[in-house]
């Protein structure tokens, strides 16, 4: 069988269009929960903050393309982009949501422990990178408000049934940082005893450092430490309170 377009098949019959990709990379710094933007250096939305992200090349998967995006526009370590945990979020396919052409943007969120501020790498149309606080993530280009929510929740809710909470933590963690990370992603306060015996009920959700622990500024003993264990669901779920305040 030789290879090509099948026989009588006309690709041009359709209007071409382009594939974009877009991330919403989250990281909780001093109690807060941020997102990572880059501000345009080019035309549309020039001087505006958006979501890292740009086109796919003709040979690479939409995955290869967010984390290539992702290094050059915001000069994160490419140990840091090649470990990053990336989960597919949705497509946005709305005809008008790209003034130039017809774009279609397959969106990717992830979830990094703290990180040093981001710099623009130099590539792509990124004129500067940094960490911003969700709740003042305003007038985004293109429509990076939709896709940002849309992570957002996603995130928050795979909290309630994955150990990906985990990954907003550095390699060893307390219980507390732990806590905090529901706490902020959340926007709720979360029962600390309660907390504290679901996590260590659950097995295989975090290991306990042997020997290890960390001053936590209060009078007490230092806290124990952890590291992610061999889980990634947990059973049963840890519920997200009812009603919470924000953070």
């Amino acid at each position: 069988m030789s290879g090509g377009a099948p026989q009588g098949y006309d690709p041009y019959a359709f209007e071409p269009f382009a594939v974009t990709v877009d991330l919403a990379v989250f990281t909780v710094r001093g109690g807060r929960m941020h997102v990572l933007l880059i501000r345009r250096g080019q035309e549309p939305y020039g001087g505006s903050w958006a979501l890292p992200g740009g086109f796919v090349l003709p040979r690479e998967s939409a995955e290869t393309a967010a984390r290539r995006e992702l290094a050059e526009e915001t000069g994160l370590p490419e140990a840091v982009v090649a470990a990053l945990h990336l989960e597919q979020l949705r497509t946005y396919s709305e005809p008008d949501r790209d003034p130039r052409m017809r774009v279609v943007s397959v969106a990717f969120t992830g979830l990094v422990p703290d990180l040093p501020e981001p710099a623009a790498g130099g590539g792509g149309d990124a004129a500067h990178a940094r960490w911003v606080p969700v709740g003042e993530a305003a007038g985004l280009a293109f429509d990076h408000a939709v896709i940002l929510a849309d992570a957002r929740e996603r995130v928050g809710a795979k909290l309630e049934y994955t150990c990906l909470a985990t990954a907003f933590c550095p390699p060893e963690f307390t219980l507390g940082e732990l806590q905090a990370v529901y706490e902020t992603v959340w926007g709720a306060t979360v029962d600390r005893p309660n907390f504290r015996r679901k996590v260590l009920a659950t097995p295989g959700f975090v290991e306990a450092v042997p020997g290890a622990a960390r001053l936590t500024g209060g009078r007490g003993k230092p806290a124990a430490l952890y590291r992610p264990g061999p889980a990634t669901t947990l059973h049963p779920p840890l519920l997200r309170p009812s009603e919470g305040h924000p953070r």
